[in-house]
This record gives structure tokens, sequence and C-alpha cells, in this order.
């Protein structure tokens, strides 16, 4: 085989996802996981027995259709006509996917060349590095700083060139939980407007949002229904991320370009999950309004004993994560201490500078996540007080 390097140059330096590595130092030492988003219990019963139901009736337990199963696609459409006065087809504009992160996969090899330059909000999830990087693409980070972590929209103008291909957004925000508002969505779109730039947005959290804080989906706002390719999910509305049932909503031949390269991903899958995920985007708003209250809580709880613990908390907008920095304990090295914190405390936690590159903007930055019970959640901030 000679000396060349096994892995593809474009995914050298990724390795093993930060997820990873800490969910298994959970296992390895006992911990209580707060490090990978995932909740503690499962979601609505009805919705699960829609997918025992489904399992029984042999609905999805073969290929179901390629864009997904019809009922899905109405479902999604409905939901965003429900939720934002937004319409799309089922049959042209709807694209049911393995999760967000294939979404945003088929997305970035369907619509990138070798060359293009992807912006993007930093700190950002991981995969979003890694399919820019697979695509041939560049990235460009746009650095979001604390306590605000609000957009310098002014930089994002000057970061964009001719090279510039799409703008990659995530709001609600992983893992900072900044929420964008009306008015910096506006100045966005805008830009992409004047500059004929592509849109691609991450709106898994859609509907976890706090306080006064609430999402608009960017593809609501003049000239955007055409360039913008938006991007869900159910694992973090309805509690069942193992399920990995994604959507995209965005202009039909966005939708062609996407599905070409998705086909050759995955072709299909969570096929009695779709229909099961269908019957939950039609859940009423109390369970909406509910969940979002529940989660609300989570955060306070473990926002106090955080702050407590000594910490400094950067209370989110959005998401059930809340990012806090390290600095006033004394320490510095956010990677080292979460490899460290299992043993130390019994608590597993993500560093959020592998989520930059601008390492020294995120060294100090380490982020929980708040979406278990609340028991859970004592007891780890009880244990990091200790």
């Amino acid at each position: 085989m000679g000396d060349r390097a096994l892995l593809n140059r474009r995914l050298d330096g990724f390795g093993t996802t930060i997820f990873a590595e800490m969910s298994a130092l959970a296992v390895q030492t006992g911990a209580i996981n707060l490090g990978q988003g995932f909740p503690d219990t499962d979601g609505p019963e009805a919705v699960r027995e829609a997918a025992v139901r489904a399992l029984r009736e042999g609905r999805g337990n073969q290929y179901p259709p390629g864009p997904g199963v019809p009922e899905l696609r109405t479902a999604v459409t409905d939901h965003q006509h429900r939720f934002y006065g937004l319409t799309f087809d089922p049959d042209t504009e709807v694209l049911v996917t393995a999760g967000a992160t294939e979404a945003i996969a088929a997305t970035m090899l369907a619509l990138l060349e070798p060359g293009d330059e992807v912006i993007a909000f930093e700190p950002y999830y991981d995969s979003y590095a890694a399919c820019i990087s697979m695509a041939g693409a560049t990235r460009v980070p746009l650095t979001l700083r604390a306590p605000d972590f609000r957009p310098d929209l002014d930089a994002l103008r000057d970061a964009v060139t001719d090279r510039t291909r799409l703008l990659l957004l995530n709001s609600p925000h992983n893992p900072t939980g900044m929420v964008l508002t009306r008015a910096e969505l506006a100045v966005i779109a805008e830009l992409a407007v004047e500059r004929d730039l592509l849109v691609v947005t991450d709106e898994v959290y859609e509907h976890l949002t706090y306080d006064d804080a609430e999402h608009t989906p960017l593809i609501s706002l003049p000239g955007m229904r055409d360039r913008t390719v938006s991007i869900s999910s159910a694992g973090k509305t309805f509690s069942f991320t193992g399920w990995k049932v994604g959507w995209i909503t965005a202009a039909a031949p966005l939708i062609a370009a996407v599905r070409t390269a998705k086909q050759f991903l995955t072709y299909v899958s969570s096929g009695p999950f779709q229909y099961a995920i269908a019957e939950a985007l039609r859940l009423p708003d109390s369970y909406f309004t509910g969940f979002r209250e529940e989660l609300r809580g989570k955060r306070d709880i473990l926002a106090d004993g955080l702050t407590a613990a000594g910490f400094e908390v950067f209370l989110p907008q959005g998401t059930y994560f809340i990012t806090t920095d390290i600095a006033a304990l004394g320490e510095k090295d956010a990677l080292a201490f979460c490899r460290g914190l299992p043993e130390r405390s019994g608590v597993v936690a993500v560093p959020n500078s592998v989520f930059y590159d601008d390492k020294e903007a995120g060294r100090s930055q380490v982020r929980f996540a708040f979406c278990k019970r609340d028991e859970v959640l004592r007891d780890a901030a009880a244990r990091l007080l200790r």
C-alpha cells in the first residue's frame, strides 16, 4: 500500500468524535453523562406506540419511498404551516433523511464544489466541518464570543468573497444556546440575496427556546424561499434520538439536488418510525409548550448548580445545553478538564474548544447537557460542588 495514508486526506484530523470519547468515559467510570445530548427518558408514549403499531401492521418494514413516506411528508408540511405559516408541496419540497446529520451531509455533497467557501458560526456541531471537507469545500468560521455569543454581522459581510457559495446557520445554536433574532435574520437574508448565496439552516432545536427568545425560520423572510435549505428532525423535539428521523424543506430544485446525493448515502431509513413521527408532529400545542417549559426548568436546575460549583454560566436562550467557562475555577484547558472530570467528580461534560477553529476563543469553555431527569441534574450538581 506504500506510504499513502489509508484515510482520505479530506478527513485527516477528524478522528473519533468528542461525543464518542466522552460517552465512553462515562461508561468506563460510571459517571453521570451530561456530555452527549440525549435524554435519559423516552418521549411520549403515544408516539412510541405508533411505532409499535406500524411495525405490527407491516408499514415501513420494507423499503419506504425514497423521499419518505407520504404521511410524514404531509405532516412536515402541515407542521411548517401550523407553526410558521409556510406552505410546501409534500411531493416535491420535502425530503426525509436519516436524522439532521445525514441531511447536512447530503446537502453539502449536493450543493458544493471543490474551491467553494462555506461560512459557518463557530463553535459548530462537529459534523459541519467534516461534511464541508468531504465535499471538497473550505469552511470560513465566524466566531461567536462569550458572554452573549451574538454574531458580528459586519464581520459576516466582510467574510463573503467571490468564492462564497453557502452560509451554514444553526439557530437555536448548539452549543452556545444563542437564538438568532428576527432583526439579525433580516440582515443575513439581505446579504444572501445581495451576494446570491445559498443558505442551509439547521433548526433541530426549533421548539426548544426559552424566556423571550423565539425561533423564526430564515426561509420565511423575503427573498429566502428559493435559496434556503431548512433542516430539522424529530430526535430533540420528541426525545427519540435513536430513531434518526430528519427532514428537509426547500424549493423543489434544491430538494431535487439534495435528493440526488442522499439516495447514494442511506437511500432510505427509519421506515416504521416515519409513521410514528408523522403522528408526533400532530400532537397538540400543549405538548410543545409543556416540553419547552419542562426543559426550561431543567436548564435552571443545572445552571444554579453549576453557578454554585464555581462555573461561570452563560444561560442559553435555546437548545438543551449550557456553556460554561472554567477560568473561574482556575482551569484553562477545557479538553484536559473534561478528560479528568469523570474521575474527579463523577460527571461527564464536553469541551467546547473542539468545536472552534479559533482554539483560544473556546479554550476554557465546557458544555453540559440538561436533557436529563431532575434528580440526575441535582446529583450531578452536588458532585461538582463537592
